[in-house]
């Protein structure tokens, strides 16, 4: 399979999102690549931008195990990664699996969840599996977490810590639509409500595996690699950062890079491709200091000006 099938994938996939989820093809196209790069989603915006919707079109448009958690403060562990439970007739224990046992897990309001709730995800986000009881269980293949969260209302919520952030790919803010794109959502929506019952599955687990092992063999080349690393690296030093990106953002950054490629039809990377992932993959890994955040600085603002200043390498030499 080429990157052309990615592409067509990619296109694919907007398309029938689009019907419900009106002016939102750019995210549609990042939660595709996360989930072609075995990473996971935060929606990170307001209420009523269409977040749980947005998650559950692209669920839908998966021929996979679907999973909803709503996040609430009296959520334990146990409900969603399960339980062990003693069989009287057998004489031993079982295991009954919780909703973290599919394919793709729709976490909505995951800042609702407390810290202990929050670090259930963590194993199964970061490992792929759960312990339960002393005895670890597989998570299936491919696994994919869509966590939503509300950054503006602060009471009865438990903020992310930042090794649970660096385990999402990306961090996505959908913002609000434009003129045009709220007057067709009034047309589309206004009427009836359209919900995403009508769309139907894409691409099964086979195909996702084929899709995951095109993005796999998009070439990166020696410059644009470098590029990765000197775009993170320059995040360490970067004035107003208390904290910046980690090795394993610069993973993320990579593998972002080869599906952004594969989406646009070509079988190599090249530096536009690395400028268009960074903000989503390294906005929620960089931490300010309190004197930048005084000064109203943000993360998005500090990765354009990184982007602005790093030299960007020929495309020849990308390509090559």
């Amino acid at each position: 399979m080429t990157s052309g099938a990615v592409r067509d994938a990619a296109e694919r996939l907007v398309a029938q999102v689009g019907t419900v989820v009106v002016g939102k093809d750019r995210v549609v196209e990042q939660l595709l690549a996360a989930l072609l790069t075995n990473g996971h989603v935060l929606l990170d915006d307001v209420p009523g931008v269409g977040k749980t919707t947005l998650a559950r079109a692209v669920a839908r448009s998966l021929d996979l195990d679907f999973h909803r958690i709503q996040c609430t403060p009296d959520l334990v562990p146990s409900d969603i990664t399960g339980v062990s439970i003693f069989d009287q007739r057998a004489s031993r224990f079982e295991y009954r699996a919780g909703p973290v046992m599919s394919n793709v897990i729709l976490v909505d309001e995951i800042n609702r969840a407390t810290p202990r709730a929050q670090s259930a995800l963590l194993e199964a986000m970061q490992e792929g599996q759960v312990t339960v009881d002393e005895t670890t269980h597989r998570l299936p293949d491919p696994f994919f977490v869509i966590a939503t969260q509300n950054p503006i209302e602060l009471e009865g919520t438990f903020p992310l810590p930042e090794a649970q952030l660096d385990r999402f790919l990306v961090l996505l803010n959908m913002g609000y639509p434009s003129v045009d794109e709220e007057d067709r959502i009034l047309r589309v929506h206004g009427p009836e409500q359209v919900g995403t019952d009508t769309l139907r599955p894409l691409f099964d687990r086979v195909r996702v595996a084929e899709l995951r092992s095109a993005v796999r063999a998009v070439r990166v080349g020696d410059a644009v690699r470098r590029y990765v690393v000197e775009i993170v690296r320059a995040t360490r030093g970067a004035d107003g950062v208390g904290l910046g990106a980690s090795p394993r953002a610069a993973l993320a950054l990579f593998r972002a890079t080869q599906a952004h490629a594969a989406m646009r039809g070509r079988e190599f990377a090249l530096p536009d491709d690395v400028k268009s992932q960074a903000p989503a993959v390294l906005r929620h890994r960089l931490f300010l200091d309190a004197t930048a955040q005084m000064r109203g600085r943000t993360a998005d603002q500090v990765i354009g000006e990184i982007l602005a200043r790093v030299p960007v390498p020929a495309e020849q030499a990308a390509a090559s």
